[in-house]
């Protein structure tokens, strides 16, 4: 939801769609791999997790973009795979941009008026 309560809808263009198709596999195949160790739960809200007790373990509640290593809760101590933290993909992006030898600085935002 973004401001006013409103769903935004955000049109994705086809040359990501396999991208993305790859990334929501890799997901699933890393969920799976932490279900059977006994772990692929993801935190949701008090109200939520109890009207739907199994959905933090359910493949559509993981993060798209989880983060590389599990850690533990701090709410619940629970050992869980959080999202992405945003300084680590800021990480990526100044890499990219120096070994593309950009000169101009470029940051997550950036690439908000690019793509």
């Amino acid at each position: 939801m973004v401001r006013g309560g409103k769903d935004r809808l955000v049109p994705l263009p086809k040359r990501y769609q396999e991208q993305l198709t790859a990334q929501i596999e890799f997901v699933s195949s890393q969920h799976n791999f932490d279900l059977q160790q006994g772990h692929g739960e993801v935190y949701l809200p008090d109200a939520l997790s109890c009207k739907l007790p199994n959905a933090a373990k359910e493949l559509r509640w993981q993060f798209l973009f989880p983060a590389s290593r599990l850690s533990v809760d701090p709410r619940s101590g629970a050992v869980r795979r959080h999202h992405m933290h945003e300084s680590s993909l800021q990480k990526q992006i100044k890499q990219a941009a120096a070994n593309a030898q950009l000169l101009k600085r470029v940051s997550s935002h950036t690439l908000r008026h690019y793509i």
